[in-house]
């Protein structure tokens, strides 16, 4: 088979129905299919025999985090019954099971699938807990060399993880389809892990979850506490140990915890560390699933207006409001580091120690038995369970030699990998230009590079960047292209990354032919520096800000009219400054998860780098809208009125934020790739754009939006201070007092209209207590 073009996910679970939809956002027709429900007898009347698959589908398309990229994906997904439409797996290039775990009733279904799928057709499981060679005992040699298991985590849109097992007679041809098409369409970056029980990140992340309850019950810490030390010692954003639980679902864990107490070996570590869980068990049976249930180690409760969250007293099942955790672990930690937090006294310095030490000792252990290289394990858990760093990457920043002592000294040998490595004084070193791992046979061993994959972290391991301040770097990436990186907190747009735009500007035209705008981070950027904002006008330093404004009309304008191609390449955030920076590139690559938008109402004021101009110019020859001034200022003012941020890069096409011409990546590691090779696309006969001119509607306009606002205003859907902003705002979209439907503007009037709007609006108290209340917080203020 050269090509995947068709799928089917049989079994429409939460894991199935998920699938199905991302596979839906690559672009690929799905049928999502369950079985009857019972009591449903024959194909007519009035019953819905695919109540089961169409349940689901309603359940995902009202899910958050959303399924689906852009709601125009459902449409690729078909509902089904195995009973009635099995043949329908017929003409699926991948047939994708994601039925309950049980062997019996997998084995019965391929059977079944074997009378109806086409030659060459592949199939997989998605099992997180079942040999391969277990599944397919006793079944046909052309299932056995078309099948595989592409284990996906949950949820699959966001969870960048793979785990592929094949067997000995799984055909060369089957893994090299799903490897292509997973990483280029889906994202994904495959794991490739022997056939053992719980594979490579449930089997250490099951471990290391069983560790840490324990640990945490024994020496008496709170919830919140156990979750602040986990997030310190591992990076694990956001959720730490029992977050995390609250989010994957406890009833998750004890099916994990059941099938690898049954699979694994008597004298398996996990085996000997795992104890029965009780108060799972029970808030299980109590429907206190996690996030998906009625709470789970957190809750939200109603309390009147507000919603007051607390956690569970480990020591009675009882809810209390949460506490901050007061730690001296924990201030250690951010001056001594991470040995620092383990040889703290205290309960949250040896909790790190016990729930490390067992962790980092039982993963060195599994190489080659889980998978041949330690780099594999690291990427599993920081892919499929949001480690900051892998298990030896921790391993070396406590060092491998002091690890190995310590470990001695209460009477534990450590691994040969471990000893191999405190031998040789780390897991991963830079020779040459490359990172290296540690190989079994105490060698290293360069990492495998990827075709197709360009990253700046590879390349900063080779050289240095062209220039550098502290919010920004040029880099060379070959080929005549340059990469502006910002690296400012949240990647915030100051005057350090204006200077290196500037610079960034006269390198280019200096000798290389394209810019690629991009970086590494979590988020493209975040938008202007907000506490610069707030401190400026805190000590009403008005020349200082509207100068601010001014350089950034300038700059971006450098950009989009610069003498060479400009491309954008966002990934996360990009919102405010940051999407005002998209909207002036010659293209934009964006990575799939791509949250665009223009956010400044939020904080009290109106896009003034160029936003409203941009996105008039964009939606004025939009050929979905009307013709005439009026639509067009009227989808702006909502879009930005209303701080819109689209969710995907498909959704940041509909809003206007991306043209249709731009490109969207699926994998994130291919993106400056991509962008570089769009980059280079424009540069043949490349002529900047032409200045646009607008044609707005004046007084007129802006009257109809008022009574828009009023309306709004008085059924309570904004506030007084939205009211005031959003007029300010449409002044600026319907071209101010002197606009003349029958008279062009250039895009140089509407920016001063712009700067004018936020010069107005920044003075005002009302906005000062947005940003506080933004920079405080991270949420809006309506106030």
């Amino acid at each position: 088979m050269d090509e995947i073009k068709r799928a089917a996910v049989i079994g429409a679970g939460v894991m199935g129905a998920a699938i199905a939809a991302h596979l839906a956002n690559a672009g690929i027709p799905v049928v999502l299919m369950d079985v009857v429900p019972q009591g449903t007898t024959g194909a007519g009347g009035n019953q819905n025999r695919n109540a089961i698959a169409e349940g689901a589908m309603q359940r995902i398309l009202k899910s958050e985090p959303a399924p689906f990229m852009s709601k125009k994906a459902a449409s690729l997904v078909e509902i089904a019954n195995v009973e009635d439409h099995l043949d329908r797996a017929g003409s699926a290039d991948w047939i994708i099971e994601a039925v309950v775990e049980d062997v019996e009733t997998k084995r019965a279904l391929y059977r079944r699938l074997e009378q109806v799928r086409k030659d060459g057709s592949i199939v997989s499981s998605n099992t997180s807990t079942i040999p391969l060679a277990t599944l397919l005992q006793g079944l046909p040699e052309r299932l056995c060399r078309d099948f595989l298991i592409a284990h996906f985590f949950n949820p699959p849109r966001y969870m960048r993880l793979l785990e592929l097992v094949v067997g000995p007679r799984t055909r060369s041809e089957v893994l090299a389809a799903i490897e292509e098409l997973t990483d280029r369409r889906l994202g994904k970056v495959a794991i490739h892990c022997h056939d053992r029980p719980g594979f490579v990140a449930n089997r250490i992340g099951a471990f290391w979850l069983q560790c840490a309850l324990g640990a945490a019950a024994d020496l008496g810490l709170t919830v919140e506490e156990a979750d602040a030390v986990t997030r310190r010692s591992l990076g694990v954003p956001g959720t730490g140990i029992f977050g995390l639980l609250d989010l994957v679902g406890l009833d998750l864990m004890l099916k994990i915890d059941s099938s690898l107490t049954r699979s694994l070996d008597p004298g398996d570590a996990y085996r000997r560390i795992r104890r029965d869980l009780p108060l799972i068990a029970r808030m299980v049976s109590e429907g206190r699933t996690g996030r998906k249930g009625t709470g789970g180690f957190y809750r939200l409760r109603d309390e009147g207006k507000d919603r007051v969250r607390e956690a569970m007293d480990l020591a009675t099942g009882q809810y209390r409001p949460v506490t901050r955790p007061l730690l001296e672990s924990l201030v250690l930690e951010q001056k001594a580091g991470l040995r620092g937090m383990v040889e703290h006294p205290d309960k949250g310095g040896r909790f790190a120690w016990s729930v490390l030490s067992e962790t980092l000792t039982y993963a060195a252990s599994l190489v080659p038995e889980a998978t041949d290289d330690i780099h594999a394990i690291d990427l599993a858990m920081q892919l499929g369970y949001q480690w900051q760093l892998g298990p030896f990457e921790l391993m070396d920043r406590l060092g491998p030699a002091y690890l190995a002592k310590r470990l001695q000294e209460q009477g534990q040998a450590p691994p040969a990998l471990l000893q191999k490595a405190a031998a040789t004084g780390a897991f991963y070193r830079v020779e040459g230009g490359r990172r290296q791992f540690l190989d079994l046979d105490g060698s290293y061993g360069n990492l495998p590079a990827r075709k197709g994959i360009c990253l700046l972290s590879d390349l900063k391991l080779a050289g240095n960047p062209l220039a550098r301040n502290s919010s920004a770097s040029l880099w060379d990436v070959g080929d005549g292209v340059v990469c502006l990186e910002v690296h400012s907190k949240m990647n915030t747009v100051d005057l350090d990354v204006f200077a290196m735009i500037r610079n960034a500007i006269d390198t280019v035209a200096g000798g290389y032919k394209a810019l690629v705008l991009y970086n590494e981070g979590e988020h493209f950027s975040a938008g202007v520096n907000l506490g610069l904002a707030l401190f400026a006008a805190n000590v009403a330093a008005w020349p200082l800000l509207e100068d601010l404004v001014r350089q950034g009309q300038e700059i971006y304008k450098a950009l989009k009219y610069a003498p060479f191609p400009v491309v954008g390449a966002p990934s996360g955030l990009a919102i405010g400054g940051g999407c005002e920076m998209l909207l002036h590139c010659d293209a934009v690559q964006a990575h799939t998860e791509s949250y665009i938008g223009l956010v400044e109402t939020g904080v009290g004021v109106v896009p003034a780098w160029g936003g409203c101009k941009e996105m008039l110019a964009r939606l004025g020859k939009s050929r979905h809208l009307p013709a005439g001034p009026v639509p067009a200022v009227a989808r702006v003012f909502e879009t930005i009125g209303f701080a819109k941020v689209a969710r995907s890069a498909f959704e940041a096409k509909e809003l206007g934020f991306l043209r249709a011409r731009d490109g969207i990546t699926f994998n994130r590691d291919r993106l400056l790739a991509d962008a570089k090779a769009r980059a280079l696309e424009l540069t043949a006969g490349y002529r900047p754009p032409e200045p646009p001119t607008f044609i707005l509607p004046g007084p007129s306009g802006r009257a109809a939006l008022a009574l828009v606002v009023e309306t709004l205003r008085s059924s309570g859907q904004i506030t007084a201070y939205d009211a005031v902003v959003a007029t300010a705002l449409a002044g600026v979209l319907c071209g101010g007092e002197t606009a003349d439907p029958t008279v062009s503007m250039s895009e140089d009037e509407v920016l001063v209209l712009e700067r004018a709007a936020f010069m107005l609006l920044i003075k005002n108290e009302a906005t000062l207590a947005r940003i506080e209340h933004t920079l405080e917080t991270g949420k809006p203020l309506r106030n």
